[in-house]
């Protein structure tokens, strides 16, 4: 076991983190600029372009991030087996970029629906890989810094791609088919920069070769703050469901097309700027606290977007929903790093997204069911509900003392910069 690094005391984490952390960043911040200025539009694209349901839109997203979340698993499970992970992220980043064409050129439903779940296939494939080569190459100590700034970067690109789709907007005069080609150039440069940027990181000698991550025995090897941490994302997604229903709830109270991305900026804008300080303060703090504020900022941002009177409360309550994201996030992949073995952690992060994936399936369906239904007040509710009893969940049962982000669990070790395997 390894020994104990104190995290550093500067106020300029940032600057002591390798420049693979800040590529796989950039790379992020790339394709989620190309994604992001599809998805802004995509939900009202449905709806009015290809007439749609509310509800079809909600099963639709939920699917499509069921389906990368089970990808996940495998490719996860691969790179733990052959020990490498460059080759399958730039393989999912790859086949993310040449499904943007097909976004132009669909013409019905069904197209759409088949590039955007390939789309998440590729987000599927490279998610597990990426975030255990982010765990590899992580210092001592900066593991919540380096995966706090990795999606804050990618979160940047989450703002950047809907506020060039407004400008595109604009500039083509409403011409959703042009945006979606100009989304075609960021996820190029994406891919090119991960085959020359990035370098993966050596395989220890010594580390242990694992012929079937899946087995049961290895599976074992996980600990149990490991499947604390799985159950506890699981609520965490429950309670909440796709940021389609934000750009919905928007344009149900007169948000014109074209200004429809700014809900998603305003929302990744909050995101991106904690994101990164959510992450360094808890190497220095207890992590599952920081969960906990993420919570409450959760159920304020539902209550704010169920009873919104107009368009100034829905961007208040995106912005409080986009910070709780920065709050949980990125603390969630580090509390995984924390606890996984290192000759498992692509699986680790694999199960650990499929468990999520099904959450936000559920969310999602139930989400859209209760808009159709009964209406947008009702979708928001449930989610200030059910984040609710997650968070008294956590109280009542102590995992906020004792659990995977407590003084006396990995979370907590972690503030000294150790996890079960070292870095």
């Amino acid at each position: 076991m390894s020994t104990p690094v104190p995290a550093p005391k500067t106020a300029r984490v940032w600057r002591q983190l390798p420049a693979g952390i800040w590529a796989l960043g950039l790379v992020s911040l790339l394709m989620d600029v190309s994604s992001e200025m599809i998805h802004a539009l995509l939900p009202v694209y449905l709806v009015a372009g290809l007439g749609a349901s509310v509800l079809a839109v909600g099963l639709i997203e939920g699917i499509a991030e069921a389906t990368a979340s089970i990808t996940k698993v495998f490719s996860g499970v691969l790179s733990d087996r052959i020990g490498r992970r460059k080759g399958l992220a730039v393989a999912g980043y790859g086949l993310a970029a040449v499904t943007k064409p097909v976004f132009a050129l669909a013409g019905s439903l069904g197209w759409v629906v088949g590039a955007r779940v390939v789309d998440r296939i590729g987000k599927g494939i490279r998610g597990a890989p990426r975030d255990a080569l982010v765990a590899d190459l992580s210092p001592p100590g900066l593991r919540g810094a380096s995966f706090g700034l990795r999606q804050s970067l990618d979160t940047a690109g989450a703002f950047l791609g809907p506020l060039l789709a407004i400008a595109l907007m604009w500039a083509f005069a409403g011409d959703f088919i042009a945006v979606f080609w100009v989304a075609v150039i960021p996820a190029a440069l994406a891919v090119g920069l991960l085959l020359v940027a990035v370098r993966e990181p050596d395989r220890p000698a010594d580390l242990r070769r694992v012929a079937n991550p899946l087995a049961r025995r290895e599976l074992a090897l996980l600990p149990a703050a490991y499947w604390l941490t799985v159950v506890l994302a699981f609520l965490f997604t429950l309670a909440r469901f796709s940021e389609a229903f934000l750009i919905l709830r928007a344009d149900s109270l007169g948000l014109t097309a074209a200004l429809v991305p700014a809900i998603l900026v305003v929302m990744n804008l909050a995101y991106a700027l904690s994101a990164y300080p959510a992450g360094a303060l808890s190497d220095r703090a207890d992590r599952t606290s920081v969960l906990i504020v993420g919570l409450a900022v959760l159920i304020a941002a539902d209550l704010v977007l169920a009873f919104a009177p107009g368009l100034a409360a829905v961007f208040a309550g995106v912005a409080l929903w986009g910070l709780h994201m920065g709050l949980t996030q990125g603390i969630l992949a580090t509390l995984v790093a924390d606890a996984a073995p290192a000759e498992l952690r692509g699986t680790a992060f694999g199960l650990f997204n499929l468990v999520t994936g099904v959450a936000l399936l559920l969310a999602s369906t139930i989400a859209g069911a209760l808009w159709d239904g009964i209406g947008p007040e009702a979708t928001f509710l449930a989610g200030a509900g059910l984040a609710a009893a997650t968070a008294l969940g956590l109280l009542a049962r102590g995992l906020w003392r004792r659990g995977p982000g407590g003084p006396g669990g990995p979370g907590g070790r972690a503030r000294a910069g150790r996890g079960k395997s070292g870095g």
